[in-house]
């Protein structure tokens, strides 16, 4: 969203239309008759400026800058490991950069120490001679690309007082919930490192076996 999208997309900007349409009105009905055409004008231009100000002192003047929380948009295509870690790397830099700190120190922790999980499941991916189903690959990918940074996203899109105080339909408060969302995503990334490794070690049990058997063969009597 540009900054042209978001002045006209604000309440403050509303409010000033709002006023100096009504400014208009009002002269259009003859009960506020001022200088003619141009009087109508700048009757309207000072209505806007008006509802303008006092909009923006009540709901907020609009942020010509985007919210940094916009630009965690990634695509799933290319190489897997690249896209995960460019996806990882944009999460990283926003959460310790924590603009008007809206994380709570706990849920920075939590959510750098999911990309770290996830990072330790790429290099395990990279060097494992074992395979995730086509499912579970399709739920790392996304994990890293989609569900942890849209999750981060909406949640910092919620006001922070909002966030930490009001119960949702859930029972819990925004802040609570996004908790549980980290907490069940830290879970399934140690599922798959967890089952690259098991296979990884069944593999190398399966070599030692046969280097057992083979060594024991050879060292029986004839």
């Amino acid at each position: 969203m540009n900054a042209i999208t978001r002045l006209l997309q604000s309440p403050a900007n509303w409010c000033g239309l709002g006023l100096a349409t009504m400014a208009m009105l009002l002269s259009g009905a003859g009960l506020a008759q001022w200088g003619g055409a141009w009087g109508t004008l700048s009757l309207a231009v000072l209505g806007y400026g008006t509802g303008f100000g006092v909009g923006g002192l009540w709901l907020g003047f609009p942020k010509l800058q985007p919210n940094p929380w916009e630009d965690l948009e990634f695509v799933d295509e290319g190489d897997a490991r690249t896209a995960m870690t460019s996806a990882l790397s944009g999460v990283r830099q926003l959460v310790e950069y924590n603009p008007d700190n809206r994380l709570p120190a706990s849920l920075q922790t939590q959510v750098l120490r999911l990309c770290s999980q996830l990072t330790e499941l790429l290099d395990q991916w990279d060097r494992s001679k074992g395979q995730l189903s086509l499912e579970e690959s399709f739920h790392a990918r996304h994990i890293a690309l989609s569900y942890l940074p849209d999750a981060l996203k909406t949640y910092l899109s919620i006001p922070k007082q909002f966030a930490s105080t009001k119960l949702l339909t859930n029972g819990k408060t925004a802040e609570d919930t996004f908790r549980l969302t980290l907490e069940q995503l830290s879970g399934k990334v140690t599922q798959l490192t967890e089952d690259l490794a098991g296979q990884d070690a069944q593999a190398f049990l399966n070599h030692s076996q046969f280097l057992s058997e083979k060594f024991n063969q050879g060292n029986r009597p004839l």
